[in-house]
């Protein structure tokens, strides 16, 4: 391995030794949320190194089996704020919860470190390897609190679901190696082409059963609202967010690089993925009272949403948009679970009609949790509303009106489920009028949340222009 190549490696060794460092902290420390802060400062810090590779141009690295580009370096920056922000909001939730604090905040890091070799794998072998370390350390974290019934069946569940998910999606790979010899994704393209097509329409059947786990795609959604609700509020917000957006940047890898529309018209299958699991799980969230399960089957109905970034990649809008909705999303979504976090930590519940009266007793979080649940549905100025205007745009530009058409209609059902909230809190009578303590570190978890939400939809010409360059990037 050439220095250069080690040098674009930076940002993985740094995070792979935090992670190992935190560990060591947590053996020298009595006050556990000391190791949460210096996750969080770490992880801030991954940004110099990772951001540096913005100027050295798109290349493999490690014999062609990873990707140093704007696409990767995007999911690498995501993944690095998501996690900091779900350490900084665990900090004041995880206490008195698990007495291993300081093994929880190291875990999230070497998650993260999965993810971000997710988004860059240019081998079958390593996205593979990529995926497994991932699912491990969240089948971990699902099941993380070991005293209570709801976390333990999330961890099982979390962990058979993905195990056999994982064996279809290995069997997939196996065949794609099988029609081309070879592991590496461009070298794969470049053979593809003379490949018999049944056999490679079963190749990517059995591979989009791993990627649509991980994204929580309909028919591979059903773990979703289970482990969701079991799970630590922290840890939901972050399998929704960041094991998802790394799902989307192994997929949209594997299929604009590797397989040719235009031989195998996977844009048709895709589009309708999206259309179904934008309805079902809109429709699955109209009835639900518990705020994770609600936020669960909604994050199954914005998968279908980013999934037309990816039938739409096409142009100008698809693909950026695709880029500009997962950041938004990250944060709206975070924020959301935030506020989950707080009033299950201060009231003991997750049911929806116990946040009545919320905006006289914590006024601040009240008042975020509203613009997250604004921007969930798409509404202007919000993060979510600029990625939703993109993909629909880039539906409409790649002749997909039918798709843009059942995006809209979606987004109309999903306001009666989020309006639900907002009622709860600002016009349903409370039961209490005893103010509720905002422990510091997670509300500035929450205002950093708010502030991406308000900021992305107000200005958002930076990150347009972020995301066009990875794009641009991407094939390399």
């Amino acid at each position: 391995m050439s220095a250069s190549d080690l040098w674009s490696i930076v940002p993985e060794l740094w995070l792979a030794g935090l992670a190992i460092f935190l560990l060591l902290v947590d053996l020298l420390t009595a006050r556990k949320s000391l190791v949460g802060v210096v996750a969080v400062m770490g992880l801030l810090l991954s940004i110099i190194p990772i951001g540096s590779l913005l100027t050295q141009g798109a290349r493999t690295v490690i014999f062609g089996s990873y990707a140093v580009d704007g696409f990767a370096v995007f999911f690498k920056i995501l993944t690095v704020i998501a996690t900091a922000l779900v350490v900084l909001a665990a900090i004041d939730w995880l206490p008195g919860r698990s007495q291993y604090e300081g093994e929880f905040y190291a875990l999230l890091v070497f998650t993260a470190l999965g993810l971000v070799l997710m988004a860059a794998s240019t081998d079958i072998i390593l996205l593979a390897l990529s995926i497994e370390f991932v699912s491990l350390t969240s089948y971990v974290l699902a099941g993380y609190l070991k005293g209570d019934v709801k976390s333990n069946e999330a961890g099982v569940k979390y962990f058979l679901y993905g195990a056999a998910a994982s064996a279809v999606m290995l069997f997939g790979f196996s065949i794609l190696y099988g029609l081309t010899g070879s592991t590496n994704l461009y070298e794969i393209a470049r053979r593809v082409a003379n490949a018999p097509l049944p056999a490679l329409y079963l190749s990517i059947a059995l591979m989009l059963s791993g990627f649509g786990f991980k994204i929580s795609m309909v028919p591979f959604h059903q773990w979703t609202p289970d482990v969701y609700e079991g799970a630590p509020t922290p840890v939901a917000a972050y399998l929704s967010v960041a094991s998802k957006a790394a799902g989307f940047a192994a997929l949209v890898r594997m299929l604009m690089v590797v397989v040719d529309p235009g031989r195998l018209n996977w844009i048709l299958l895709i589009a309708v993925l999206s259309a179904v699991s934008m309805t079902l799980g809109n429709l699955l969230a109209l009835p639900q009272r518990n705020i994770k399960r609600m936020l669960a089957y909604s994050s199954i109905s914005h998968a279908g949403f980013l999934l037309i970034g990816v039938a739409a990649f096409r142009g100008d809008f698809g693909t950026p948009g695709l880029l500009i909705y997962l950041l938004g999303y990250m944060f709206t979504q975070l924020g959301a679970f935030f506020v989950a976090a707080l009033i299950g930590q201060q009231l003991g519940t997750d049911d929806i009609p116990d946040y009545a009266g919320l905006s006289r007793r914590a006024p601040v979080s009240a008042l975020l949790m509203a613009v997250f649940m604004l921007s969930l549905t798409g509404f202007p100025p919000t993060s979510v509303f600029i990625g939703k205007f993109y993909v629909l745009a880039g539906a409409i530009d790649n002749g997909l009106l039918w798709l843009a058409i059942v995006g809209v209609v979606n987004s109309v059902i999903s306001l009666y489920y989020y309006a639900g909230v907002i009622r709860a809190m600002y016009v349903m009578p409370a039961a209490s009028t005893v103010p509720l303590r905002e422990p510091a570190a997670l509300q500035v978890a929450l205002g950093i949340a708010g502030l991406g939400t308000l900021l992305i939809g107000l200005y958002p010409q930076p990150i347009i222009d972020l995301a066009r360059s990875a794009v641009l990037l991407l094939r390399i």
